[in-house]
């Protein structure tokens, strides 16, 4: 029992010196740090002019700074209006690696902010001020210097939608917003397309999704996209092509009149295809391949005709010189892009079933044409109708 009581009795006592000791490290310091004494880059006075593009940075980088306790210091970039004196910046950014850093790679979407929170507007040119804060604990440095940069910002939105719908009574899904026309965005990112059809009198909006909580936006007067509870009145009716670029907050719509089955060999369009809704135009005919003393042709393509008379040509996204065979409807030998106007380039070529001349594979036989121009790719069906 004695022995027991000797190690129960020194036992207790180890943990009180333990705790005693414990407590004592444990108690806060109150660690310095030095300020940063020189900024790297971006040099004073450096000028950028931001692009829309999620992979575009400006870095920079100053001196290391030093903590007290030989610990790591913090960092974050902050920035004011050129005037200001950093008591209460308008925008701070953390170091790379969570601070760590004595660097920080800042995208130009981030530049936008910081610009526009400088009160400089989106497409023109203004100029803040910057310098790095270093923190250890609850201390914090300014740097002994700060540096301008003159930004341009960009003219569109520094948030780029996803996805972009038409909606309200010129459309053709009209007031329902989950009938919204939905838009493509076929070639760059932020910027979109429809091909639809817009009622006169009537007005429309813009909207990121097609349910009720979503984002809106607006076309002004000027041609502007501006993010809001706005409409915009259609002041002719027609079939348009909308090209929506948030990028740069512009909007280009063409008035589309027709829509033709371009025959290269005869160099014109032989039927139209009419306006059939939701960004299709469909068309029949009979289709004479032309006899050639190599064979019979039948290569083709198709012309888009503007109200205002200039033309577009739509031909092959895939380059391509022969008949698609057994390709399914879906093949990507189907895929349409805008081409340069000319006879022969960037065509398709039918198959022998359709050939419906009197000396043809199939004589009689009408084909039906169908141009698609939605999605992520613009594609054509070709089917028999007898």
């Amino acid at each position: 029992m004695m022995k027991l009581s000797f190690f129960y009795v020194f036992a207790m006592c180890m943990t009180v010196l333990f705790s005693t000791s414990c407590t004592k490290d444990m108690e806060y310091k109150d660690v310095q740090v030095s300020p940063v004494t020189q900024l790297y880059e971006p040099t004073d006075g450096q000028s950028v002019t931001l692009v829309a593009s999620s992979t575009a940075s400006l870095f920079f980088e100053w001196a290391a700074a030093k903590a007290e306790d030989s610990g790591s210091p913090l960092y974050e970039v902050v920035f004011d209006k050129e005037d200001g004196n950093f008591t209460n910046p308008i925008y701070r950014v953390v170091a790379d690696n969570n601070g760590v850093r004595n660097y920080a790679t800042i995208t130009h979407k981030v530049l936008d902010k910081i610009g526009k929170a400088a009160g400089i507007n989106g497409g023109e040119t203004g100029t803040v001020k910057w310098t790095v804060v270093a923190s250890r604990g609850l201390n914090s440095a300014m740097a002994t210097e700060a540096r301008t940069l003159t930004i341009t910002c960009l003219k569109g939105f520094t948030e780029l939608p996803n996805q972009v719908y038409l909606t309200g009574e010129a459309t053709e899904g009209g007031t329902d917003i989950a009938q919204a026309v939905p838009c493509s965005m076929p070639n760059e990112l932020g910027v979109f397309e429809v091909f639809t059809k817009l009622e006169e009198g009537k007005s429309y909006r813009l909207v990121d999704n097609n349910s009720a909580d979503a984002k809106s936006y607006y076309i002004n007067e000027s041609g502007v996209i501006i993010e809001g509870q706005g409409e915009t009145t259609v002041n002719k009716g027609g079939v348009y092509r909308i090209v929506l670029d948030f990028t740069t907050a512009s909007v280009k719509m063409t008035e589309i009149q027709s829509m033709g089955f371009f025959f290269c060999p005869s160099n014109e369009v032989t039927f139209e295809l009419p306006y059939k809704g939701n960004g299709v135009f469909e068309g029949e005919d009979l289709i004479e391949f032309k006899q050639e003393s190599w064979g019979r042709d039948q290569r083709y393509k198709f012309l888009m005709t503007y109200a205002d008379g200039t033309t577009q040509m739509w031909g092959t996204k895939n380059t391509t010189d022969s008949a698609p065979g057994e390709a399914t409807a879906d093949d990507p030998y189907f895929y349409i892009a805008d081409t340069p106007n000319n006879q022969w380039d960037q065509k398709w070529k039918l198959n022998n079933e359709f050939d419906g001349a009197a000396d043809g594979a199939n004589p009689g036989a009408v084909t039906r044409i169908s141009v698609i121009f939605s999605g992520d790719n613009y594609t054509h069906h070709v089917e028999l109708v007898k």
